[in-house]
Formats: C-alpha cells, structure tokens, sequence
C-alpha cells in the first residue's frame, strides 16, 4: 500500500520514540532503516520509563510487526540487553522482530577503533558515542564487513578472528592495547540471541507486505542534521538519516514512499560537539535543560540547549521532502515570559536563510524574533481549539515560515501527552 517515513529534524533526541509508539496503531510494521545504538528512543507508558536503542519503537504493540532494517548496525551485546528486558516485560520478539540478515555486525574490535581514533584527534573530537558505529559502517563500505546472516553460517568463527585480526593491526598504528576478552563472551553470547530470532531477506517481506496493502512506518534513528552527506560535517553520523535513507535502508524503492514525517522540538539541542548557531550559554540555556530534562537517553550526557533554529529547520525540511510536521517538548516552553526563534543568520555582515557550506568554519550569527510566552501549564490540553493564543501564533508562524502543516504537537512525555489539531484534521495521518 504504502510506507511512511518519519524522521528527526534537528541533531537527534527530539522525541521520535514516543511518537512512533503513538502511532504504531496506525501500521501494520514499524521498520528501523539506519543507525545503531548510538541511539535511544525513549518512551514513558504507564509511567515506566523504557529506551530502545535498536529495536523499533512499535515494539510494545502485539499487533505490530517491527523490523530491523539492512541499514542499521547492530552490537550483539547491547542487542541481548534489549531483548532481556523485552522478554521480561512480556514482549513476545520471537512473534512481532524480524531482523535483517544484512544489517552489519557491530564487533568488540569496533569499539576499540572508536575509540582508538577519537583518543587521537585530541582538540578536534567528534563526540562519538564510542560504540563502534563509524569503524561498523567504514567496515561496511570497505566491503570488509560482517552481517548477521553470517552468523548462520558454519565458517562464522573464522571470518569473525579474520576481521578482528585485521583491526588489530589497524590498532598498532595508534599504540592502543585492546582488552576485549570479557566483551567478547558477552558479544557471543548475544549472537546466540541473535541466532533464536527471525532472521530473514527483510527486503522481500517488506515489498510482499506493500503489495497485500499493507501499512508501513519507516523508524529514523537519529537527527536530520547528522547526515553524513547533508549534516554538519565531520561532527554527523556515519549513515544517512534523511527520509530517502529509508529507501536503501529497507530496500524499498522511493515510488512506495507516500508521507514524511519531521519531529522538530520546540526548542534545539546537541549532544556532544559540532556547530550550533543558536546554543545558550546562560541562564536561559540552563532553564531549557532543566525543565526540559535534558540528558542523553544513550550516554547520560547533557545536551546542549539553545532557541529554535528555523533556517536549520528549513533545510532539513527540503532535504526530506516534509509531508507533516510534528512539534515536541512545547511544555517545556509554558514558563517562559519571551520566546524566541532564530529566523535569519548574520553570516559576513549579510543576512541569509541558507546554511553556510561549512558551518564549524563560519561566524554564525542567528537573528531573532521574539514571541510573548503563554505562561500556563498546557499538559492537560488535547485539542488545537484550547491552547492559548500566544501559542497559536507561534505555531502558525512556524507553518508560515516552514511552509509544511503542523499535524501533532507534544505537550508532556507520556504516550498520551498530544495535541492534535483540528485545524489540520485533513492532514492528519490516515488509520
């Protein structure tokens, strides 16, 4: 029938778990296309807490079945926790997972690379997460790298200690000692799990399921403006995270993609290093990561906070092609007595809505507009109708300037924490 795309807009944690967990109902098959554990979608229900770092964020929904992707990379060991706790909670993965056996293979000697290179470059530090996700994807497209479905297979073990020696060589240069024994029990041990699990050609399910009508979600895993293409460059992610990744991803072809889905907090944030035109470094700044909770749900770092960047926006919105967008965290926003959002950049003394080439290389500065805040407590609203005026103007200017609808807004981290406008009614997601 048809496959949606949905995606963040920003550089990651702008709350696509909990939105795709909302609208897992309205799918048959929710499929994660790229990434790995370097990301983590949370999603409160019930008032537990839960984050998923590989696994789809439909996961919770029996009904549902959750795919991942030949473009993710997966760490066995970090896999196997995921899937401990699944089972413990009485998710039935044998039922409702299935796994690409081309998706890539995450090894011990990866994280090591990871952070063998990150130690190296000093000053200059990317921000990895130092879970093996570049040495992976650079595995991948050196042609040197493992798959799960080659974990089937009886000469596994020697492809594994071939790959692994070559890293170990790779490892001298830089005068790093890996000690990788225990990690490598554990990584073992979750390739058994791995191996009691569906394992298929995902590629062929997927376009089988289109072709009986079936509805599908393609899951993004991290921030539009992380692309390794089209990101902030070198500090982005090793794979690509804009909406027509989910086609090479998947293996599903662009003509089976119908709407595209952007999260877009209402605020900005980055975790680790990199450009970030709009960041706060005051009181303010240090308001948004309070009351936001601002921490990240992978490594626990806190991220770095700023007012919305709408030139950022706007180029990510081209990118990928934006059907729908949706807007997170505006709670975090209920206090605040101005607002602000960045409408133009000062680049040079002119003034342009264009991303400069080289962002980590330009004096960026962001010019504002400001909006008078609403200043009440919104978590209980459900509809468009009952917001308060101040936020009703900011919305509408964001629509205005993105040139895409605002379909549903966020106001708390609950599943049920959502606004959905009826003033968009025709736009909203078809169940």
């Amino acid at each position: 029938m048809y496959t949606d795309v949905l995606i963040g807009l920003q550089w990651g944690d702008e709350g696509k778990g909990k939105i795709v967990d909302y609208l897992a109902n309205h799918y048959d098959i929710v499929a994660r296309f790229q990434g790995g554990p370097n990301a983590g979608h949370t999603l409160k229900i019930n008032n537990e807490t839960f984050v998923l770092h590989t696994i789809p964020s439909g996961i919770f929904h029996a009904n549902v079945m959750n795919i991942i992707g030949n473009g993710v990379v997966i760490d066995p060991i970090t896999f196997k926790k995921e899937i401990d706790k699944l089972v413990a909670l009485g998710v039935d993965v044998k039922k409702n997972l299935l796994i690409s056996n081309r998706a890539h293979l995450i090894l011990p000697s990866h994280k090591a690379l990871d952070a063998a290179s990150e130690a190296k470059k000093g000053a200059t530090k990317i921000g990895s997460t130092l879970r093996g996700i570049g040495p992976t994807y650079m595995d991948k497209t050196g042609r040197n790298g493992l798959r799960v479905g080659d974990i089937l297979l009886p000469d596994f073990k020697e492809q594994y200690n071939f790959l692994k020696e070559k890293h170990y060589d790779i490892l001298k240069q830089f005068d790093f000692t890996p000690e990788i024994e225990q990690i490598e029990k554990d990584w073992f041990e979750g390739v058994e799990v791995l191996k009691q699990l569906n394992i298929i050609s995902t590629e062929y399910y997927l376009n089988e399921a289109l072709k009986k009508g079936k509805r599908v979600l393609a899951e993004g895993a991290q921030g539009s403006m992380l692309d390794i293409d089209f990101g902030t460059y070198p500090f982005v992610t090793s794979s690509n995270t804009i909406s027509s990744g989910a086609c090479k991803g998947l293996g599903v072809a662009p003509t089976k993609i119908k709407e595209v889905l952007g999260i877009s907090k209402a605020y900005c944030t980055r975790v680790g290093s990199g450009p970030f035109p709009t960041e706060l470094h005051d009181e303010t700044g240090e308001e948004l990561r309070k009351l936001g909770h601002e921490f990240g749900a992978t490594t626990g770092r806190p991220r770095r906070c700023g007012w919305i960047d709408l030139p950022a926006l706007k180029y990510s919105i081209i990118l990928n092609g934006l059907t729908q967008l949706i807007i997170t965290k505006i709670d975090v926003l209920n206090t605040f007595e101005t607002i602000k959002a960045c409408t133009d950049y000062k680049v040079n003394g002119k003034i342009t809505q264009e991303l400069p080439y080289d962002l980590c290389k330009e004096t960026i500065e962001p010019v504002y507009k400001e909006f008078k805040g609403w200043n009440c407590d919104i978590n209980s609203i459900k509809n468009f109708d009952e917001l308060p005026e101040e936020l009703v103007t900011y919305i509408k200017f964001l629509e205005n300037y993105l040139e895409v609808p605002v379909t549903i807004i966020s106001n708390g981290p609950k599943r049920e924490e959502l606004i959905l406008p009826k003033i968009h009614s025709s736009n909203l997601i078809n169940s």
